[in-house]
C-alpha cells in the first residue's frame, strides 16, 4: 500500500572548495556570447532564395519602369510650358543617365577585377606540376601587379630568378614569396585595425544595435580594403558580393564558431576573466572580425597560401590589442 506521506526531496551536497577559486577556469556563460558579430553574420552571409531574387528583380523592374514614364512624362510637359526650363530638365535628366552609366561600368569593372583574382587561384591549383602553366601564372601575376609599387622589388627579384627555375612548385613558391609577402603585411594591419576597432566599440557603447552595426561596417570596410590590396578593388555591389562569399566560406570551413583553443590563447593569464563582460564581448568579437579577415585573405588572394604561412588569429588579435590592456589584464582606463 502507498504511502500519502511524499519523499522528502534530497538537497545537493555542498562541495568545499580549498583556497580562491580561478574565474577563468570556469565554463563560458550561454548569455555572455557576444551577439554584435552573430547578428553581422547573419545580415551579411544569409542567402535569398530563388523565389525572393525573382521578386526582387519584378519589383525592380516595375520601379525603373514607373519611375522612366514619370520622368517622361515630366520633362514632356516641362517642355510644353516651358521650354527653358523643360531643357534644364532634359539635361540634368541626361546628367543622371550618365552618371548611372559611369557607375554600372565601375561596377562591372569591379567584378572583372574580382574575377580575375579568381581565375589566378584557379589556374594555381590546375598548374600542378606542370612548368608552363607554372609560367603563364607567373606571368599573369606579374602583369596583375605592374603598377604596383609595393611589389617593385619583388617582381624585380623575380624576373631575375624566374629563368633558372625548372620545377612548377618552385617556381609558383618563388613567385608567392616574392610578390604577395608584403601584400600579405599590408593585409594582416588592415585586419588588426579592424579588429582593434570592433573590440573598442563593443567594450566602451553600451547600445547592442551600435556594436552590431559598427562589426558589420568594419567587416565590410576590411574585407573590400583586403580586395583592394590583392588588386581586386570591388564597387558597392562588388562588396556585398565579396562579403557574402567571405561569410560563405566562414560557414562552409567551419570558422564562425568560437572554438576553446581560440578562446583559451585569448584568455591566457587570466586576462579577460579580470576585465567586465562587455571587455570580454569585445575581445571575443575582435577575434571573430580576425577570423573574417583571414577569410577574406584566403578568398581574394590571387594564390592560396604554400609557400608563406597564412596568419594565425590569435596572433592577429594578440598584436591589435596590444596596448588596449594594461598588464596583468588591467584595463587602461
Amino acid at each position: 500500500m502507498m504511502s500519502d506521506d511524499p519523499k522528502p526531496l534530497r538537497r545537493p551536497a555542498l562541495v568545499a572548495l580549498e583556497g580562491e577559486a580561478d574565474p577563468g577556469l570556469a565554463m563560458p556563460v550561454p548569455e555572455a556570447v557576444p551577439m554584435a558579430m552573430q547578428a553581422a553574420v547573419g545580415l551579411a552571409g544569409s542567402r535569398w532564395s530563388g523565389v525572393s531574387r525573382f521578386a526582387i528583380w519584378a519589383f525592380g523592374a516595375l520601379f525603373s519602369f514607373v519611375l522612366g514614364v514619370a520622368i517622361w512624362e515630366f520633362v514632356a510637359g516641362l517642355l510644353a510650358r516651358n521650354t527653358v526650363l523643360g531643357g534644364i530638365a532634359m539635361v540634368l535628366v541626361a546628367l543622371a543617365v550618365l552618371a548611372a552609366l559611369i557607375l554600372s561600368v565601375r561596377e562591372f569593372a569591379a567584378f572583372f577585377r574580382l574575377r580575375r583574382l579568381d581565375r589566378l587561384r584557379e589556374q594555381t591549383a590546375a598548374a600542378g606540376h606542370d612548368l608552363l602553366a607554372a609560367r603563364a601564372v607567373v606571368a599573369d601575376l606579374i602583369r596583375l601587379y605592374a603598377g604596383r609599387g609595393e611589389t617593385a622589388w619583388g617582381r624585380a627579384r623575380l624576373a631575375e630568378r624566374q629563368g633558372d627555375v625548372m620545377d612548377a612548385d618552385a617556381l609558383l613558391a618563388m613567385a608567392e614569396a616574392d610578390l604577395l609577402g608584403e601584400l600579405d603585411q599590408l593585409a594582416r594591419r588592415e585586419i588588426e585595425g579592424a579588429a582593434r576597432r570592433v573590440a573598442m566599440v563593443t567594450a566602451l557603447v553600451p547600445m547592442a544595435l551600435a556594436d552590431v552595426a559598427m562589426a558589420l561596417f568594419a567587416n565590410l570596410r576590411m574585407v573590400r580594403r583586403i580586395a583592394e590590396i590583392y588588386g581586386g578593388r570591388a564597387g558597392a555591389l562588388g562588396s556585398w558580393r565579396l562579403m557574402r562569399r567571405v561569410f560563405g566560406h566562414l560557414i562552409a570551413t567551419g570558422a564562425v564558431a568560437l572554438t576553446d583553443d581560440l578562446l583559451g590563447a585569448i584568455a591566457g593569464g587570466g586576462v579577460v576573466s579580470k576585465l567586465s563582460r562587455r571587455f570580454g564581448e569585445g575581445v571575443v568579437n575582435g577575434a571573430l572580425t580576425a577570423r573574417v579577415g583571414v577569410a577574406a585573405m584566403e578568398v581574394c588572394r590571387p594564390m592560396p597560401f604554400a609557400a608563406l604561412p597564412k596568419p594565425k588569429v590569435t596572433n592577429l588579435v594578440s598584436r591589435a590589442l596590444t596596448g588596449l590592456f594594461g598588464k596583468d589584464g588591467q584595463d587602461l582606463s
